[in-house]
Protein backbone atom coordinates (compact mmCIF):
# COMPACT_ATOMS: atom_id res chain seq x y z
CA UNK A 1 0.00 0.00 0.00
CA UNK A 2 1.19 3.52 0.61
CA UNK A 3 3.83 5.27 2.65
CA UNK A 4 2.88 8.72 3.89
CA UNK A 5 5.84 10.87 4.96
CA UNK A 6 5.07 13.62 7.48
CA UNK A 7 7.91 16.13 7.65
CA UNK A 8 8.16 19.39 9.55
CA UNK A 9 9.65 21.21 12.48
CA UNK A 10 9.77 20.10 16.09
CA UNK A 11 6.38 20.09 17.88
CA UNK A 12 4.55 20.85 14.62
CA UNK A 13 1.98 18.07 15.14
CA UNK A 14 3.50 15.36 12.94
CA UNK A 15 3.08 12.53 15.45
CA UNK A 16 -0.51 13.48 16.25
CA UNK A 17 -1.39 13.55 12.55
CA UNK A 18 0.30 10.18 11.98
CA UNK A 19 -1.73 8.75 14.85
CA UNK A 20 -4.97 10.19 13.46
CA UNK A 21 -4.27 8.75 10.02
CA UNK A 22 -3.41 5.34 11.45
CA UNK A 23 -6.55 5.32 13.59
CA UNK A 24 -8.68 6.37 10.61
CA UNK A 25 -7.43 3.34 8.65
CA UNK A 26 -9.51 1.12 11.00
CA UNK A 27 -6.72 -1.44 10.86
CA UNK A 28 -4.70 -2.80 13.76
CA UNK A 29 -1.90 -0.29 14.45
CA UNK A 30 1.74 -1.00 15.19
CA UNK A 31 3.75 1.94 16.51
CA UNK A 32 7.50 1.65 15.85
CA UNK A 33 9.33 3.97 18.23
CA UNK A 34 12.99 4.87 17.67
CA UNK A 35 13.55 6.99 20.79
CA UNK A 36 15.84 5.92 23.62
CA UNK A 37 15.77 7.39 27.11
CA UNK A 38 19.25 8.84 27.41
CA UNK A 39 18.27 11.17 30.25
CA UNK A 40 15.36 11.91 32.61
CA UNK A 41 13.72 14.45 30.31
CA UNK A 42 13.69 11.98 27.42
CA UNK A 43 12.39 9.21 29.68
CA UNK A 44 9.50 11.49 30.70
CA UNK A 45 8.82 12.37 27.05
CA UNK A 46 8.75 8.67 26.08
CA UNK A 47 6.42 7.87 28.99
CA UNK A 48 4.07 10.69 27.91
CA UNK A 49 4.01 9.41 24.33
CA UNK A 50 3.31 5.84 25.50
CA UNK A 51 0.40 7.06 27.61
CA UNK A 52 -1.09 9.00 24.66
CA UNK A 53 -1.28 5.92 22.41
CA UNK A 54 -4.57 4.01 22.28
CA UNK A 55 -4.46 0.88 24.45
CA UNK A 56 -5.12 -1.48 21.50
CA UNK A 57 -2.00 -0.44 19.63
CA UNK A 58 1.12 -2.58 19.61
CA UNK A 59 4.37 -0.75 20.32
CA UNK A 60 7.72 -1.91 19.00
CA UNK A 61 10.67 -0.03 20.45
CA UNK A 62 13.55 -0.29 18.01
CA UNK A 63 16.18 2.44 17.90
CA UNK A 64 18.45 0.84 15.26
CA UNK A 65 17.15 -2.20 13.34
CA UNK A 66 14.06 -0.97 11.51
CA UNK A 67 14.32 -3.74 8.90
CA UNK A 68 13.74 -6.38 11.58
CA UNK A 69 10.98 -4.28 13.13
CA UNK A 70 9.15 -4.06 9.80
CA UNK A 71 9.69 -7.76 9.11
CA UNK A 72 7.95 -8.58 12.41
CA UNK A 73 4.84 -6.50 11.69
CA UNK A 74 1.62 -7.97 10.32
CA UNK A 75 1.72 -6.84 6.67
CA UNK A 76 -1.94 -5.80 6.72
CA UNK A 77 -1.67 -3.58 9.80
CA UNK A 78 -1.16 0.17 9.78
CA UNK A 79 2.30 1.25 10.93
CA UNK A 80 3.39 4.52 12.51
CA UNK A 81 7.17 4.98 12.42
CA UNK A 82 8.19 7.75 14.81
CA UNK A 83 10.76 8.99 13.94
CA UNK A 84 13.47 9.03 11.27
CA UNK A 85 15.21 11.93 13.00
CA UNK A 86 16.06 9.92 16.11
CA UNK A 87 16.75 6.80 14.08
CA UNK A 88 19.32 8.65 11.96
CA UNK A 89 20.91 10.08 15.09
CA UNK A 90 20.99 6.63 16.71
CA UNK A 91 22.79 5.18 13.68
CA UNK A 92 25.33 8.00 13.70
CA UNK A 93 25.97 7.53 17.42
CA UNK A 94 26.39 3.78 16.81
CA UNK A 95 29.34 4.66 14.56
CA UNK A 96 27.77 4.07 11.15
CA UNK A 97 29.08 6.01 8.23
CA UNK A 98 26.83 8.09 5.99
CA UNK A 99 26.74 5.56 3.14
CA UNK A 100 25.63 2.74 5.48
CA UNK A 101 22.89 4.94 6.95
CA UNK A 102 21.61 5.84 3.49
CA UNK A 103 21.66 2.18 2.41
CA UNK A 104 19.66 1.22 5.49
CA UNK A 105 17.21 4.05 4.79
CA UNK A 106 16.71 2.81 1.21
CA UNK A 107 16.21 -0.78 2.38
CA UNK A 108 13.65 0.09 5.05
CA UNK A 109 11.81 2.60 2.86
CA UNK A 110 11.42 -0.08 0.18
CA UNK A 111 10.18 -2.59 2.78
CA UNK A 112 7.61 -0.06 3.95
CA UNK A 113 6.51 0.79 0.39
CA UNK A 114 5.98 -2.91 -0.44
CA UNK A 115 3.68 -3.51 2.54
CA UNK A 116 -0.02 -3.96 1.75
CA UNK A 117 -0.94 -1.94 4.87
CA UNK A 118 -0.38 1.81 5.16
CA UNK A 119 2.75 3.24 6.78
CA UNK A 120 2.89 6.73 8.31
CA UNK A 121 6.43 8.02 8.82
CA UNK A 122 7.39 10.99 11.00
CA UNK A 123 10.56 13.00 10.51
CA UNK A 124 11.95 16.48 11.11
CA UNK A 125 13.04 19.03 8.57
CA UNK A 126 16.32 20.38 9.89
CA UNK A 127 17.75 21.94 6.74
CA UNK A 128 15.71 25.14 6.87
CA UNK A 129 17.18 26.44 10.12
CA UNK A 130 20.41 27.91 11.32
CA UNK A 131 23.59 26.54 9.75
CA UNK A 132 25.11 24.20 12.38
CA UNK A 133 28.37 25.45 13.84
CA UNK A 134 29.94 22.02 14.45
CA UNK A 135 31.09 19.26 12.12
CA UNK A 136 28.75 16.81 13.85
CA UNK A 137 25.79 19.19 13.52
CA UNK A 138 26.46 19.69 9.81
CA UNK A 139 26.86 15.95 9.29
CA UNK A 140 23.59 15.24 11.09
CA UNK A 141 21.73 17.86 9.03
CA UNK A 142 23.13 16.43 5.80
CA UNK A 143 22.51 12.77 6.71
CA UNK A 144 18.93 13.43 7.82
CA UNK A 145 18.29 15.46 4.67
CA UNK A 146 19.39 12.54 2.53
CA UNK A 147 17.42 10.02 4.64
CA UNK A 148 14.31 12.19 4.28
CA UNK A 149 14.84 12.43 0.52
CA UNK A 150 15.15 8.64 0.25
CA UNK A 151 11.91 8.13 2.17
CA UNK A 152 10.13 10.85 0.20
CA UNK A 153 11.17 9.22 -3.08
CA UNK A 154 9.63 5.93 -1.87
CA UNK A 155 6.46 7.51 -0.44
CA UNK A 156 3.14 7.73 -2.22
CA UNK A 157 2.37 10.89 -0.25
CA UNK A 158 4.60 13.46 1.44
CA UNK A 159 3.23 16.26 3.58
CA UNK A 160 4.85 19.26 5.20
CA UNK A 161 3.40 19.74 8.70
CA UNK A 162 3.29 23.23 10.21
CA UNK A 163 1.21 24.17 13.27
CA UNK A 164 -0.85 20.98 13.03
CA UNK A 165 -1.75 21.54 9.39
CA UNK A 166 -0.42 19.82 6.30
CA UNK A 167 0.60 20.90 2.85
CA UNK A 168 1.01 18.31 0.10
CA UNK A 169 4.53 18.07 -1.32
CA UNK A 170 4.30 17.21 -5.00
CA UNK A 171 7.01 15.20 -6.73
CA UNK A 172 8.52 16.55 -9.89
CA UNK A 173 6.88 15.10 -12.98
CA UNK A 174 8.93 12.45 -14.75
CA UNK A 175 10.90 14.01 -17.61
Amino acid sequence: MAVTLLIGGVRAGKSAIAAQLAEASRLPVVFIATAEAGDDEMAQRIARHRAERPPGWTTVEEPIDLATAFDGVDPDSAVVLDCLTLWSSNLMLAGMDDKDIEERAEDVALRAARRPGPTFVVTNEVGAGVHPSSDLGRRFRDVLGRVNTIWSRNAADARLVVAGRTLALEPLPNP
